[in-house]
This record gives structure tokens, C-alpha cells and sequence, in this order.
């Protein structure tokens, strides 16, 4: 028999109308902890008035109220499927092969899709046209939950349907009074010529000029003029034993980019044998950073040190006016090109189309077998005489209707006065664009079109290699496709993929359609003829018509923004330059002589953060105001650099609107001019991640050798393992013998390391941005970053030789005796030389088997995983720091505020649309809590699983990394040490393995490669 006793714990129970009762029923707690009060956003954290006395009350009732706002993460609701489509099954990933075309970035990509929304980029690795899959085209999936894109067609600023739109803009093209001009972005596609091709047939009177934002006029002009096809040359590095480059960027963007796969083949020494890379350079770029000789020239200079090239490749006389040191490396250069032969080559990145030609006849005069004319690009077609004509008719009234697809010439244009005085002569504009940016704010007509991953299309990157780019999620908004307007305004009914089938119904060969869209790449003959039109006459600019005093200025794109075009990314705005550091600016670089000269400088103030003079940058009446400056080491004197693509405004979120824009100073589209520099007034603020200039002569951080050492001599030699006193005896640390802590089992199951090799990674930032996407990593802003709190889980460490070479800064640091000569000399290792070494390291936890870290957590909120991982268990984390502060590799985050859903950090987080792109398999942080390189347990627990569920081993190469998978140079190397035939068990036994701070004894699972320099001169 049940008991109807009724129990009660105090007497307010008995009162059937208490409030409090009521509430208790309902929650732990009858007054609501004010955690917003001193956990809130910034703004209230800094003005709380709650005391500690108070915060200790309202938490002291429960353990589950103290770790409140530290384990307490975003609530997102989800909604069952009613019908759920054949081909998602909820927690299982589809990937889907595509192809990134903007105008800039081409690449074949594998697109990650969960429950039908795209979440991330990877390599494609099918393709055999290696075009770069960089930190851009990685975070350009972000850029499709853009909140600031156009989301439906537009007439005069009002929203209207694609009915009422094509009724208007067609009737206007039809009444045009005077030509109709296509002025559109390189497409580099084979259907989209034809269609263009059939859209002129239908209206008679229409142009197309192509347009690149960055041009390459002058390469595409001399290789126009040699072998009568409009495009550039491709080059295979792996394939040199020298390289030359003179002011060409080849590990950057240079031609489109996508070198530096074939480049870091031959960086890494087998055989006794690698490449030998001489650069000649004004701005310290990312390809002179790895060169294993750089010589600082200004770009007038480098135009001399080719022509002074070509003359002692061909074995003819030649004096220049080159200054001495300059001339001998142009000497041994010349003698170690004829050496190679057809093992040579040159690249010249000089906008100068006499340059350019010497460039191809040097290689030529070698044989060199990189450089091949026969399948050249055709990434880039822009054309600068057609550009500069446009603008002149449109000024004379003679162009009735202007198309713009895929550009903001408004913005980018050098002479975008004369552009925006021309659009009010044309009658009708039409803007094909996916934000309201400075042309669509001036155009009649606005289309809005789709991202790439809501598009169709086929894309051409060489003569003979194609990729196919296929939508992996349903269009956001109400937008069309350039291509599927041109079909309609044509009258044809086909749809744009129709389109694309009935192009290619012939050209695939023995393959089928489905196949090649499976793969999304193949090699074939383009079906469409595009004429090349006529030879353009020598109208690129020619550095030697510089006169005039002043410094020479290289324009150049940053691995960051590239073009602009992705400028409101907040994954790349946050994204350190590999050379400088800095996020969130564009810049002067200049050398330490001429900023002294001019008395500007750079100083780091109390809590470490880096400011900076600003300068006035002028082109007879073209003035740049306000532009800051950084010191670079291993700036030629005279010149100085400035990245393009930043100082948008129109389409961009505010916090996005970062420094100035260069492009007034691109004028006749040339990278190089010579300007006036002024000192202005005022104090800039830097968000630099990166304090230290040099690497000091530690060398227990970054270990290199010559090629020479390391194939003379023994691994100890110049892989020395650290040794400690074990009772008075030198001992290694890697004996057991000097453990303090016993080994754990790592006999069953896999164990993974990570290998990097310092040889092959050339500093591109890919994987950090492939980090970020992965793992859900936020985005904190300028002024959280200049206060060292940047969240990246992954970093990439530059350092600087003080003298000559890493050697030299040893054998200094070595050969100090004495205070005085400490004192004095110590401060100089500080200072980088004025040409220093650059070495490039990958940063992440190290995930040591011996983690300091995890025995100083009060609350064992990080543990060491049976397969090697230091784990964070986030919930059980409540922000002590004890870890960080423990951590001899400073690797571990801490979230001060929360990042996501907070007005604060308006960034992809702080809306729906953005937060589509987050990963479901890993958590969103809360606020309090430390955080770091999991080394992508999700990615590693699932192969694991995949395997289990289908009975079967897991071969090497199939575990993988966030960063591994999108270095697509080798340089990380992920896998389980104990699979004997594991490739990371290779590098694990390499002789060049080493780990980072080794003497520590924290026996890392991940590992280095020592860098190894070929300095072998004739």
C-alpha cells in the first residue's frame, strides 16, 4: 500500500502561494545567479562591481554553479527531417569535387558537406594541375554565409523579380545606343567563350574585355608576341635543379600561384641531392624567404641582373652598372644555370615585357625542361590596352551598355575617376556581382550571382588540363548565374548545366559525364576556339621610362587578401602575414636605413604589441595618405612595398574596413613605380602576433645545416641530441635513464605523431586556415590580437638570423666571453641582420608523452589519450591557466570572452548565416575555458571507425590531420608510429629528426626535419 504521507524540508513548503517554492520546483537556484554582470560582454566585464566577496556567495551553493560560465556553450536547436534526402545521412560527410574560378584563385578542390551545407575546402588530389589550394581558397567557404551579399536582383536600389529584371535589362540592350560591352573577370572557361561568342552573334554590336584585377599585361604580351597564343608559361619545379628568380613570387601568387607543390619536392634532400634557389628581390616576399641565397635588388636593378643573365648564359660579353655584390651573385648564378642546363630555369615576375622575353629566351638558350610553352595557362587573359580603350570610349559616349561580371572596377581600377566620370555617359550598367560593393552602388542594374559553391561551370587552367565546378548546396538567395542570364537574354532555354553538357557532348573522350564530374578534373582539347586577337603593341610599362627621384615601390598581393576580393573573410583578416606577422593591416615595408633617413620607426609598447609611424605615399598628383609603415629586414634601400586588396568599404562589414587602397597606385597596371614618400603625424597600432625578431642563436628551436655538412659529415654532428648530468655523466635525454615519469603503453592500438619538415614547408599559412575551419577555431578581432590573444590553435613562427646565416648567429653566441662582450653582443643577436636567413616553423601543441601540463591541472581537465593526444576535457575545464603557464611551447588558448553569439565579436559567430560553416563534430568553446590542437581527434576516431564497421585494416596515408591534409607540399607528415610500414615511422627514424626544445624532456609526438640549406656556389 502506497504511503499519501506528504514530507517537507522547512515550512515555507507548506505555503501553498510561495513564489519561492514554485521557483525551486523548477530551478536549483530561487535567485538567478548574476553571471552577466562580471562574465558578460567586454564593456560590463570591465565596469563590474561585483565583488569577490559576492561572486564567492552566489557560486558557493554548488560545484555545478562555480564551472557555470566556463562549461555552459551555445544552444542551437535542431530540426528532424520530415522527408530526409537520399543522399544525407545525418553525421556522415559527402564530398563533392568542384573548382574555385574568381578571376584570381583557381584551384580543383573536395568540398566537406554535413546535412547538406558545405564546411570546408580540401585538395583535390586528382588534379594533375597542381594550381594551389591556398589559405584563400581554404577560408572561401566562409565567404559563402557572407551576411553582406546581394541577395536578389535589384533596379535602382529596389528589390525586384528576375521577370521584371530581364523585361527592363532586355529591353535596354536592345535599344542600346552604341556598343555593348562585356567588361568581365578572366572565367577561363570553354562554355562561357561560346556563350559569349553566341550573346555577340545575337546583338551584333558587342566587345568583350577581360579584366584582371591583378594583371599579368606584360608576361601575356611577350608570350603573345614569341608564340602567337595569348597566356603564360607553366613551369614544373620539381623538375630544376636551379632556380633564378628575379622578383617573381612563384610561391605566392605569380601567374596565378600553385608552384610550390612542385617547388618542395626538390627542397628536401635524398640522395645526397637537392634544388639550389637563388633569388633576386626588392620586398622580403614568401619565395625569397625559402631561397637559399636572396640578393636585395630594387626592381630597376633586377631588370639589369636578367639582362646581365642573359648575356652570361649565352657566353656573350657584358659589363652592368650593377653594384659589386649584386654582379657576383648574377656571375655565379649564370655559371650554375649552365651547369644545370636543362635543369635550369628563370622566373621573372618584373611588368615589363622585355623582362618577360629575356626570361623565356634564357630558358630557352637551357632547354629547360620546367619551363613548358606547349600546355601554358590560361588562368590569366586580362588585357590592359582593351582596358584603357574601354575607358576612353566610354568617356566619348560610344558604349550604350556595360555588363560587368565578376569585377569591382570602381574600387580596383587605377584610374577609376576617369572609370566613374565614363559610367555616367553609358545608359544602361549592369553589375553581375555577389555584394553590393563600389560599382554596384553606381550601377542601374544589379544581378546577384551566386558564390562557387552554388554554380556551374567548367574551367580551363592549361591547354590541356580542365576541372569542372558543380554546386554542393542549394542557392541561399534569389540569384542567377552570369552564365544562365547570358542563356536567357540569348534566347536560349538550355540552363546553364545543360549548357555545359551539350559543350563537352563530344570532347571527353572514352570517359563519361559522370565520371568526370566525380572527379571534377581531366585532361582533354578544349572544344571552343577562342581567337587570341591581335598582337598587343609594346604599350605594358617599361621600368626603365622611371626617372626622378624618390623610392621604387613593388605592389605585391599578400598570402592574406590577395586581389580584395575576399575582404570581408574575417579567417583571413586574422591570419598573420608569414613575413611580418601582422593581421588585420596593409603596410609600407621598408629597410632600416631608409626609414631612419625619413625618421620613422617601430616600437613595442608595455604589454608587447607593435606600433609604427605612418607616411604619405605620392605619384604626381596621386596621394595615398596615412599609410603605416613597417621596418622590414631584407628590404632592398631605395625601394619599399605595399600590399594590394585592402581599404574596401562598400559591402564590408565595419570591422572588415582594414587599411588603405593601393590600387591608385597600380598605375598602367604595373607592380612597380617610383613614388614620393613623406612622413605624416600620428601613431599606428599593429596587431603583430610575433615579438621576436631573430632567432637569438637558439638553436634547440630551429636546427639547420648546408647540404655540404650533411652529407659529409655524421648525424650527430649537426643533429646533436641534448644531453644532461645523469650522476655526473653525460646522458642523453632521449635514455630512459633519465625519465622521471614511467613511459605509458603505446604497444596496442595506434600512436600518432606528426612530422614537419622544415625543408618542404615554405610558410603559405594553408593549414592554419584549414585549422580554423576544421576546428571550429573563433575569430577575436585587432584589438584582441594586439593583446596576444589570438586563438589560433595553430601558428607559424618566423625567425630571422641576426648575422649572415643561422650559423653564424650560433657560432656569435658560442664565441661570447665575458660581460662586457655578453652584454654587448647578445643585444645584437636581437637585431636581424639587414638581409637575414628566414626559417619558417609550424606551431601546435606537441602533444608531449611527458606533458607539464597535465600535472599541474587541479581539475584534470587535460589528460593524456591512450593514443597519444594530450586531450582538453572542455567541461571539466575552469580556467586556472596552470597549463599554459606550464607549457614550454606556449601552444594553448584561453577563451577571455565568448566569441560566439556575442555582439562584441561580430563576426561569422555572431549570426546564423555564419554559423552554417561550423563543424558539428567538434564543440564550440565556451567562455573560460583553455583550449589547443587536439590534433583532430574527431578525424583520426573516425577513420578508426570507418575501418571497424567494414572489417578491415587501416592502410598508411589514411590518417589525417586538418593541417597535413591541406599541406599539399609534404611538409606534414600525420600517421601511426606503430604501423611498421607508416611513412611517419620513416621521417620518425630520419636522421634529420629532431624535437622542439628537446632538452626539456617532454618527449613530443610531434617532430621536425632539420633545414637543410644548399649553399654550394660555382
Amino acid at each position: 500500500m502506497s504511503s499519501n504521507k506528504k514530507y517537507w524540508k522547512s515550512v515555507e513548503e507548506l505555503n501553498e502561494n510561495s513564489s519561492v517554492v514554485e521557483t525551486l520546483q523548477q530551478k536549483e537556484f530561487a535567485e538567478e545567479i548574476p553571471v552577466d554582470e562580471f562574465l558578460g560582454d567586454k564593456s560590463s566585464l570591465e565596469s563590474s562591481k561585483t565583488s569577490r566577496r559576492d561572486f564567492l556567495k552566489y557560486v558557493g551553493f554548488s560545484t555545478a554553479a562555480a564551472s557555470l560560465a566556463a562549461c555552459e556553450g551555445p544552444v542551437t536547436k535542431s530540426i528532424p527531417y520530415v522527408v530526409q534526402p537520399e543522399r544525407i545521412v545525418p553525421g556522415v560527410a559527402n564530398y563533392y569535387a568542384s573548382t574555385i574560378a574568381d578571376g584570381f584563385d583557381f584551384a580543383s578542390v573536395l568540398v566537406k558537406t554535413r546535412e547538406g551545407r558545405p564546411i570546408k575546402i580540401e585538395n583535390n588530389d586528382l588534379s594533375k594541375f597542381k594550381a594551389g589550394v591556398n589559405a584563400r581558397v581554404h577560408a572561401s567557404v566562409l565567404s559563402l554565409y557572407d551576411t553582406k551579399r546581394v541577395k536578389r536582383p535589384m533596379i535602382e536600389g529596389r528589390n525586384v523579380s528576375w521577370e521584371e529584371f530581364d523585361r527592363e535589362v532586355g529591353s535596354a540592350l536592345q535599344n542600346a545606343n552604341g556598343d555593348i560591352v562585356l567588361l568581365t573577370q578572366t572565367f577561363a572557361s570553354p562554355s562561357t567563350s561560346k556563350l559569349i561568342q553566341e550573346f555577340s552573334q545575337k546583338f551584333g554590336n558587342v566587345r568583350h574585355v577581360v579584366y584582371d584585377t591583378v594583371s599579368e599585361d606584360a608576361a601575356l604580351n611577350a608570350f603573345q608576341s614569341k608564340y602567337g597564343r595569348r597566356a603564360l608559361p607553366n613551369f614544373d619545379f620539381s623538375k630544376a635543379e636551379v632556380i633564378v628568380g628575379v622578383g617573381a613570387d612563384f610561391l605566392a601568387d605569380w601567374y596565378g600561384g600553385g608552384f610550390d607543390a612542385g617547388y618542395a619536392k626538390t627542397r628536401i634532400p635524398e640522395n645526397g641531392k637537392m634544388s639550389r634557389h637563388i633569388q633576386f628581390e626588392s620586398n622580403m616576399s614568401l619565395t625569397g624567404a625559402n631561397a637559399d641565397k636572396r640578393v636585395p635588388s630594387t626592381p630597376s636593378q633586377q631588370k639589369a641582373v636578367l639582362k646581365a643573365l642573359k648575356a652570361y648564359v649565352s657566353g656573350t660579353s657584358s659589363t652592368s652598372d650593377l653594384p659589386a655584390n649584386v654582379d657576383d651573385a648574377v656571375v655565379k648564378a649564370a655559371s650554375q644555370l649552365r651547369k644545370a642546363g636543362s635543369a635550369g630555369v628563370v622566373a621573372c615576375g618584373l611588368p615589363d615585357e622585355q623582362a618577360q622575353t629575356w626570361a623565356m629566351e634564357i630558358n630557352e638558350a637551357l632547354g629547360s625542361r620546367v619551363m613548358d610553352a606547349s600546355n601554358a595557362r590560361v588562368i590569366r587573359q586580362g588585357n590592359a590596352s582593351e582596358v584603357a580603350k574601354l575607358v576612353q570610349d566610354m568617356n566619348n559616349g560610344s558604349v550604350g551598355a556595360l555588363l560587368i561580371a565578376g569585377l569591382n572596377p570602381v574600387h580596383t581600377l587605377p584610374n577609376s575617376k576617369e572609370f566613374v566620370e565614363g559610367l555616367a555617359n553609358v545608359e544602361t550598367v549592369v553589375d553581375f556581382t555577389t555584394r553590393t560593393d563600389e560599382t554596384s552602388k553606381l550601377a542601374k542594374y544589379v544581378a546577384a550571382t551566386p558564390h562557387y559553391l552554388e554554380s556551374w561551370g567548367d574551367i580551363q587552367f592549361s591547354e590541356q588540363s580542365f576541372s569542372l565546378m558543380q554546386p554542393t548546396i542549394r542557392p541561399l538567395f534569389d540569384t542567377r548565374q552570369f552564365q544562365d542570364t547570358l542563356l536567357k537574354w540569348s534566347g536560349n532555354s538550355m540552363s546553364y548545366y545543360e549548357y555545359i553538357k551539350d559543350t563537352w557532348s563530344a570532347g571527353l573522350g572514352d570517359r563519361n559525364w559522370g565520371e568526370v564530374l566525380h572527379d571534377g578534373v581531366f585532361q582533354a582539347n578544349s572544344p571552343v576556339t577562342v581567337a587570341s586577337g591581335a598582337t598587343t603593341s609594346n604599350r605594358s610599362y617599361n621600368i626603365d621610362d622611371q626617372a626622378g627621384d624618390g623610392f621604387e615601390l613593388m605592389l605585391y598581393t599578400n598570402t592574406a587578401l590577395g586581389d580584395g576580393q575576399q575582404a570581408n573573410n574575417p579567417w583571413l583578416q586574422e591570419m598573420p602575414d608569414p613575413i611580418t606577422r601582422a593581421s588585420w593591416d596593409n603596410y609600407v615595408t621598408m629597410s632600416k636605413a631608409d626609414a631612419k633617413a625619413l625618421g620613422v620607426m617601430n616600437e613595442n609598447v608595455a604589454n608587447g604589441a607593435l606600433n609604427g609611424s605612418y607616411v604619405n605615399v605620392s605619384i604626381g598628383d596621386t596621394v595615398v595618405n596615412n599609410v603605416p609603415v613597417i621596418i622590414q629586414p631584407g628590404q632592398a634601400k631605395g625601394s619599399v612595398g605595399l600590399a594590394l586588396g585592402y581599404g574596401r568599404k562598400e559591402g564590408i562589414q565595419d570591422e572588415m574596413q582594414t587599411g588603405v587602397n593601393a590600387y591608385p597606385l597600380y598605375k598602367d597596371f604595373s607592380s612597380v613605380q617610383k613614388v614620393k614618400i613623406e612622413k605624416a603625424p600620428g601613431v599606428h597600432e599593429f596587431a603583430c602576433v610575433q615579438l621576436h625578431n631573430t632567432l637569438m642563436g637558439r638553436g634547440d628551436i630551429i636546427k639547420e645545416t648546408t647540404l655540404e655538412i650533411f652529407n659529409t659529415k655524421d648525424a650527430h654532428v649537426w643533429n646533436k641530441v641534448p644531453e644532461v648530468s645523469l650522476n655526473h655523466i653525460e646522458t642523453p635525454v632521449t635514455s630512459p635513464e633519465v625519465d622521471i615519469w614511467d613511459s605509458f603503453d603505446r604497444s596496442t592500438g595506434p600512436h600518432f605523431n606528426l612530422s614537419i619538415d622544415l625543408n618542404a614547408c615554405t610558410g603559405c599559412g594553408a593549414c592554419v586556415i584549414a585549422c580554423h575551419s576544421e576546428n571550429n577555431v573563433p575569430v577575436v578581432g585587432k584589438d584582441e590580437v594586439r593583446k596576444s590573444r589570438d586563438m589560433h590553435w595553430l601558428r607559424i613562427d618566423r625567425y630571422y638570423s641576426s648575422e649572415d646565416t643561422f650559423t653564424d648567429d650560433l657560432e656569435k653566441k658560442e664565441n661570447i666571453g665575458g660581460l662586457g662582450s655578453s652584454l654587448s653582443e647578445f643585444g645584437e643577436l636581437e637585431e636581424p641582420a639587414d638581409n637575414p636567413q628566414v626559417v619558417f616553423q609550424p606551431v601546435m601543441c606537441q602533444h608531449c608523452n611527458h606533458a607539464p601540463c597535465e600535472t599541474v591541472c587541479p581539475v584534470a581537465a587535460t589528460s593524456h589519450g591512450r593514443q597519444g593526444q594530450n586531450q582538453m576535457i572542455y567541461n571539466r575545464c575552469v580556467g586556472t591557466r596552470y597549463c599554459a603557464n606550464n607549457c614550454p611551447y606556449k601552444v594553448r588558448r584561453f577563451n577571455w570572452f565568448s566569441y560566439a553569439k556575442n555582439d562584441e565579436f561580430d563576426y561569422h559567430m555572431n549570426n546564423d548565416l555564419g554559423r552554417m560553416v561550423l563543424n558539428p563534430d567538434v564543440t564550440v568553446r565556451a567562455r573560460g575555458v583553455m583550449e589547443k590542437c587536439s590534433m583532430c581527434i574527431q578525424k583520426t576516431q573516425k577513420t578508426i571507425l570507418d575501418a571497424k564497421r567494414e572489417g578491415r585494416t587501416i592502410k598508411d596515408g589514411e590518417f589525417h590531420t586538418a593541417c597535413s591534409a591541406a599541406c599539399d607540399k609534404g611538409a606534414m607528415v600525420f600517421g601511426d608510429v606503430n604501423n611498421e610500414g607508416a611513412k611517419i615511422l620513416e621521417k620518425k627514424n630520419d636522421d634529420r629528426m629532431y624535437h622542439l626544445l628537446e632538452y626539456v624532456g617532454t618527449k613530443p609526438n610531434v617532430m621536425y626535419q632539420t633545414k637543410v640549406r644548399n649553399t654550394t656556389e660555382v
